[in-house]
């Protein structure tokens, strides 16, 4: 506990006197898409630090390149390209009005790309990437970031080895869009900091550095990165979004390298990645890494039973599976882009030092990854018509000479048309074998794996008008092997329908989703169908200097007893004329029957870090955001939530277990821009 305030005191007694303009949240890009949509919790907290970092990293429009813009996960080829002629026709831009000239893109996607761009000078930027250039004309940022529990969890008082804090440093230097470098530290709570049981102080560090738009590179990462490879089959550690987002982004299939700026301690790279321009139609990847991974091993320590990406370290049990085995990876990527063509080959081989062997006694479990090598292989393609985009990736897993004995296959292929001005439709096909094996891949899926599923999505976007706009989807999967929880062939059934109107002076917007999966009985022998049904209604009015929002949940589980739950949120946020001063307010009733129906409310937090807190059983919730801007290049933000519960005088379980009825956190963080 000393230590941790001696480094807290050091830090403010280092800060000089400089000022700070407010920079952009990107919560409320996420309010509507993280409740509604099926992307894991850790998924989003990755996506949300990725694209805080892209705003904070923003691109100068009138010099973007088409790649500075596939950067963007939101962007697809067409927009890409339109805004590439545009600026070609048109530069430089003057006016964020100007961009409603570019067709494909509509209010929102303009909107959100703001976060992202702005709008400067037409000369271009030369290369600074001497150590003079770099000490003179780049940017720092630091970041120090820490939470408080006013209560104590039964670990921390039992099994935990270190105090209950969580808290961070997160340093990065900036110079242009051609050099970039950062390390992240952090700690997570219940992780001994110091001591005999972490001599190294935080329990994670991560660094970088990235090199830009020099000669041949396009992009060279040296340390820890995240990579995507066409459409994910073989490779993808960066983004991952999911089905209603994909209507926006489904046509974004780029080889991607970006710097792991996330305080994740899995799902990235450790090592050198680079894009290299052959000529100016063909781009190779190619990338090399060595980490060590935490695990749980077999009985007799030869083989690994589980790979492990919590991350956590607090117990001694923890602490024994931290780094106990390490994995290899080396691959390329060839692809060759011209006009509305693009074909892509690429190769990844994962080799790990023990043998992974999981518990194949359940049957679900028994087409799990299994030997010590893995090689995939896949080809990626697209062609895009003037209003008709057709894009695709195949991917082989070659079958390894200790376990798998024949090759999995795996194929995904999208359709997106604009059939009208204001409507767009979109079809997603995929075919995943309950034999294709890929350590690192991540796409498109219902099941939330590449593998053992197959199913078609059909999406469309309608805006008749620029205050009304309409998007819905359906998606039916097929599994044809054992899942967890289901011990034979199955399916599942996705529905999803949003609309929002905008006024002059009120937004107003509505959802709902509905879905079917499919369980064992208590025999195991029959199937039953489970139904939920998730809606959301949301009212925003600006009231400069106020902003009012009210929203309100509900959602019907028949799982097969009917579970239902309700959540009434209030947010009110105020920001003074400069907005040197910046306040958020959040009250939210819930009341749900069981976990079946239980409600989730996105709230504002700490930059870099998302707040997705799930609600079930009777209580309230609430909270207090507020920034302020004390000099020009120094932010401090605080939160404090509190979560309380009328019918439990226990919250959570096992280690977790927190013996009262309320829970509240304090959040602090302090950037200063240098």
């Amino acid at each position: 506990m000393y230590k941790l305030l001696f480094w807290w005191i050091l830090i403010l007694s280092s800060l000089p006197l400089y000022a700070q303009e407010d920079s952009l949240e990107l919560y409320s890009v996420f309010q509507e898409a993280l409740y509604m949509d099926d992307g894991q919790e850790e998924d989003w907290a990755e996506a949300y630090e990725t694209l805080t970092a892209l705003a904070n990293d923003k691109i100068n429009i009138n010099t973007a390149t088409p790649e500075d813009l596939r950067q963007l996960p939101f962007l697809n080829e067409t927009q890409i390209e339109e805004i590439s002629a545009f600026l070609y026709y048109h530069a430089p831009i003057k006016s964020w009005a100007e961009m409603a000239m570019i067709t494909s893109l509509d209010a929102p996607m303009r909107k959100l790309l703001r976060h992202f761009v702005y709008i400067g000078p037409a000369k271009l930027y030369t290369s600074p990437l001497t150590p003079h250039d770099i000490l003179k004309k780049g940017k720092s940022q630091l970041i120090a970031t820490a939470d408080i529990p006013f209560y104590s969890r039964q670990g921390d008082n039992s099994s935990y080895k270190g105090y209950p804090y969580r808290h961070s440093l997160r340093y990065t230097l900036n110079c242009g869009h051609h050099f970039k470098a950062g390390f992240i530290a952090a700690q997570d709570a219940g992780e001994p900091f110091f001591g005999k049981d972490n001599k190294l102080g935080y329990d994670f560090y991560s660094f970088y550095v990235n090199i830009r738009k020099f000669k041949a590179i396009q992009s060279l990462v040296i340390g820890r990165y995240r990579m995507k490879i066409g459409m994910g089959l073989i490779l993808n550690s960066d983004l991952s979004f999911g089905k209603l987002m994909t209507l926006s982004s489904i046509n974004n299939t780029n080889t991607q390298i970006r710097p792991h700026t996330s305080k994740s301690e899995a799902n990235y790279m450790q090592g050198l990645a680079t894009t290299l321009k052959i000529t100016p139609s063909l781009n190779l990847t190619a990338f090399i890494s060595y980490r060590p991974i935490d695990a749980t091993l077999t009985s007799d320590n030869t083989a690994i039973a589980t790979i492990l990406t919590s991350g956590y370290h607090r117990t001694e049990s923890e602490l024994q599976r931290r780094h106990n085995a390490k994995e290899f990876a080396a691959g390329s990527s060839l692809t060759f882009r011209k006009k509305r063509v693009s074909v892509g080959a690429s190769i990844l081989y994962n080799t790990l030092n023990l043998p992974l062997q999981p518990d194949t006694r359940q049957k679900y479990r028994q087409y799990y990854p299994q030997g010590k090598s893995f090689i995939n292989t896949s080809i990626n393609y697209s062609y895009r018509f003037p209003r008709l985009t057709l894009q695709g990736e195949t991917a082989l897993s070659l079958p390894d000479a200790n376990k798998n004995k024949q090759p999995g296959i795996a194929t995904i292929n999208t359709l997106s048309a604009d059939v009208a001005n204001s409507l767009t439709i979109s079809l997603l096909q995929r075919f995943y074998s309950y034999h294709y094996t890929a350590l690192h891949a991540r796409s498109f899926s219902e099941g939330g794996k590449v593998q053992n599923e197959s199913g078609l999505y059909i999406g469309a976007r309608w805006k008749p008008t620029p205050r009304f706009s309409l998007h819905a989807y359906t998606d039916i999967a097929y599994f044809p092997w054992a899942r967890y929880l289901v011990s034979q062939a199955s399916h599942a059934c996705d529905a999803h329908l949003s609309t929002e109107v905008t006024t002059k002076r009120v937004t107003c917007s509505a959802n709902y989703r509905f879905r079917i999966r499919q369980k064992d009985d208590n025999s195991k022998k029959t199937l039953f169908d489970t139904k939920e049904h998730r809606a959301r209604i949301t009212i925003q009015a600006p009231c400069t200097p106020f902003t009012l929002k009210t929203q309100l949940d509900a959602a019907l589980a028949q799982v097969p007893a009917s579970s239902r739950g309700i959540m009434l949120t209030q947010h009110i946020a105020w920001h003074s004329l400069k907005r040197r001063l910046q306040f958020e307010a959040t009250l939210g009733y819930f009341h749900t029957d069981d976990y079946d129906s239980r409600l989730y409310s996105h709230q504002r937090n700490m930059m870099y870090t998302l707040s997705l807190p799930m609600y079930y059983g009777h209580g309230v919730h609430y909270a207090l955001w507020a920034q302020l801007h004390p000099l020009r290049n120094i932010t401090l933000t605080a939160r404090i939530a509190t979560a309380k519960y009328f019918d439990r005088s226990t919250i959570a379980s096992g280690q977790q277990t927190i013996n009262h009825s309320a829970q509240t956190n304090l959040d602090l963080q302090l950037k200063w821009n240098f």
